[in-house]
């Protein structure tokens, strides 16, 4: 038997996470070590992507999360940032057709105001045309912080409260979340970030409060979803005990 489908029997919709983030890391290192240039990493990361959308269909996971633009990459080289803007246009327009065969959404979160016009319109238009589909939604973290989120949150709720649309009692966890960019998904079960670092870099940090965290040290050009597949097996041999006992979860 293929091995893909091997590892993939052991999974079923019970062991299958709903969402699962990654944090696309090792881009501009993977080039470096092929002597050369930083975009070329990201160029090569394309068809990381490509896979890893593909694995994640195919397993039936609900949501993909992808960190592709943090706000605080908008402080690397000019050059750099241009050429990964047109890269994601051209991403996104030459794989639009297979989302929509694959019955694949797409979805954005971050400060969607500050990406170039070019840049939003081919995404706006690939948000419009996969709107109907009900499979994977692949959500696009660009011009993305969790710090910025919960900034405009608590914006948001100020506002409310001097409106008195809303008490100070009345504010809870899901006021919060329900305020947040990713209010119509499930919190993440998985956070991925490639590249061997091991630190959530201001992504989803309120909405990752129980994720299972797995640091790899496979540079992202080089994922694949074997490699996705290899994770959630691991993960289904962990105990996610939400704050209880391992005992109490055993008694239910």
């Amino acid at each position: 038997m293929n091995s893909w489908l091997e590892k993939k029997s052991k999974l079923t919709p019970e062991t299958t996470p709903v969402h699962v983030a990654i944090i696309m890391d090792g881009n501009g290192r993977w080039a470096k070590n092929q002597g050369q240039e930083r975009v070329f990493g990201h160029q090569h990361g394309v068809a990381a992507v490509r896979s890893v959308i593909e694995g994640a269909a195919e397993l039936g996971i609900r949501y993909l999360t992808l960190y592709a633009f943090s706000t605080e990459n908008w402080n690397r080289p000019r050059a750099e940032v241009d050429a990964l803007m047109t890269l994601m246009v051209k991403a996104i327009e030459n794989e639009l057709d297979e989302f929509i065969e694959n019955n694949v959404r797409l979805q954005v979160i971050g400060d969607f105001a500050r990406l170039p016009e070019e840049c939003r319109t081919a995404l706006q238009n690939a948000i419009n045309k996969s709107a109907n589909n009900t499979g994977l939604t692949v959500v696009l973290a660009l011009s993305y912080s969790a710090r910025w989120e919960i900034t405009q949150m608590a914006r948001q709720v100020a506002t409310a409260a001097a409106e008195h649309k809303l008490l100070a009692e009345d504010i809870d966890d899901q006021t919060v979340a329900s305020l947040l960019a990713t209010r119509n998904m499930p919190d993440p079960d998985i956070l991925i970030r490639t590249g061997g670092e091991c630190r959530v870099s201001n992504f989803l940090l309120w909405q990752i409060a129980y994720a299972e965290l797995f640091f790899v040290d496979k540079m992202w050009p080089d994922f694949r979803k074997d490699d996705l597949l290899e994770i959630i097996l691991r993960y289904n041999a962990r105990e996610r005990r939400f704050g209880k006992t391992g005992d109490q979860l055993q008694s239910h």
